[in-house]
């Protein structure tokens, strides 16, 4: 089948018959067009249900006059060039939300796409609300109602179907116009720098490296005995290489709850872990079972001085108060600049400044801190208040 791209200076219509690109050939001869070019917008659709990997299955890319979709599949085809031009310093590759799609690349090719622009977090930084998705993102700039039946349709299927290519080109056509508006007004508004500090942390591959070691940081259980965490660290890493070894999901082989649990409980022996509830019955007799003991030895017998601190919030008098009125400043703040509240701080940002002027968070770093963390810091220390005036907080400088 002939692989052709579709040239549009408008909107793709669902009769516009456009067929994938499913040869090395034509994606190296595309890629070379699209890289003559300062920007081209990219998204990709994936499955990762049941794998530990995503599995890449169509890229498609857009630049002012032409849209393709990549039939990632498609057998002998080869996506280098694909790659090649997303590490093409020259060309700017807009994503939305564009953390699963950098990873998708960081696992396939061990690079990263450089440079980007997340429309996402523009839109963030422009005062549109916390993490607003494409569809109502595309709606508000540009009034176009998407689509957005084909998004969970299986993408592994081949061959794709007419109403699965227009959904494909509709993406990365419409993100085109959502890019080149939100650019413009950072540029009118003096924050482009603020979107670029963020596209720093973006494309560092810290971001995307799935080290078993550090895995345990992901995990939302609240250890608090040294022992309890070096069991913690041993069996989340144990879980994240089995997970990758046998490339499927992280709850596939263990769940969080029950990682937390054994931390806490520590059995040693396998009557000890089949008394564990969060574990099916007759796991203790199984292979995996016979490694988590030796995960939980491993972690009682670490050096405790070997092992990260464990963070504990400094008790403060009226500290709940404090969080309370930066809570109040946070929303006042991000009201008054137009900038969605939970890029400028979250609650552990709040709670971490309460405790400690110098603390370790990005609201008192960069723009954030010019923006937000002076402020908050003054209003910590009495040099600033908070008042009504005709119905609106305002900030009020003590003498």
């Amino acid at each position: 089948m002939r692989s052709r791209s579709v040239r549009v200076s408008g909107l793709p219509t669902p009769s516009e018959a456009v067929e994938p690109i499913t040869t090395t050939e034509a994606l190296a001869a595309t890629c070379e067009r699209m890289a003559a070019h300062p920007f081209i917008t990219v998204d990709t659709e994936f499955l990762r249900e049941s794998t530990y990997y995503p599995l890449l299955c169509v890229a498609q890319m857009a630049t002012p006059d032409e849209a393709v979709v990549v039939d990632a599949l498609a057998e002998g085809i080869d996506l280098a060039p694909f790659y090649a031009l997303m590490a093409n310093e020259r060309v700017l590759k807009v994503f939305h939300a564009a953390r699963q799609d950098i990873e998708i690349v960081w696992h396939q090719a061990s690079l990263i796409p450089h440079p980007i622009f997340d429309t996402q977090v523009a839109a963030m930084v422009l005062g549109y609300g916390d993490a607003i998705s494409y569809d109502q993102l595309v709606h508000r700039i540009t009034g176009d109602a998407l689509d957005k039946s084909n998004r969970f349709t299986d993408w592994s299927r081949r061959p794709l179907t007419p109403a699965q290519i227009t959904y494909a080109i509709s993406d990365v056509t419409h993100l085109r116009d959502v890019y080149q508006a939100l650019a413009a007004d950072l540029a009118r508004r003096g924050r482009t720098n603020w979107v670029d500090e963020e596209m720093e942390i973006l494309t560092s591959p810290d971001t995307y490296r799935a080290d078993p070691d550090t895995a345990w940081e992901r995990l939302k259980s609240r250890v608090r005995k040294p022992k309890e965490l070096a069991v913690l660290i041993e069996v989340a890493a144990w879980r994240e290489r089995e997970a990758q070894t046998r490339d499927v999901p992280r709850g596939r082989v263990l769940k969080d709850d029950v990682i937390g649990e054994i931390a806490v409980q520590a059995p040693t022996t396998p009557e000890r872990l089949a008394s564990l509830r969060s574990l099916p019955k007759g796991f203790e007799r199984s292979r995996w079972g016979q490694d988590i003991l030796d995960a939980i030895q491993a972690g009682l017998a670490r050096d405790p001085k070997t092992l990260p601190p464990i963070e504990r919030h400094r008790p403060l008098a009226n500290g709940s108060a404090t969080v309370e009125l930066l809570k109040v400043l946070l929303r006042m703040t991000a009201e008054r600049d137009g900038v969605a509240a939970k890029v400028i701080a979250t609650v552990d940002d709040l709670e971490h400044i309460a405790a400690d002027d110098e603390a370790d968070v990005r609201a008192l770093k960069g723009w954030r801190r010019e923006l937000f963390g002076e402020k908050a810091l003054a209003l910590k220390h009495g040099q600033l208040a908070l008042a009504v005036e005709r119905g609106r907080v305002i900030l009020v400088e003590r003498s």
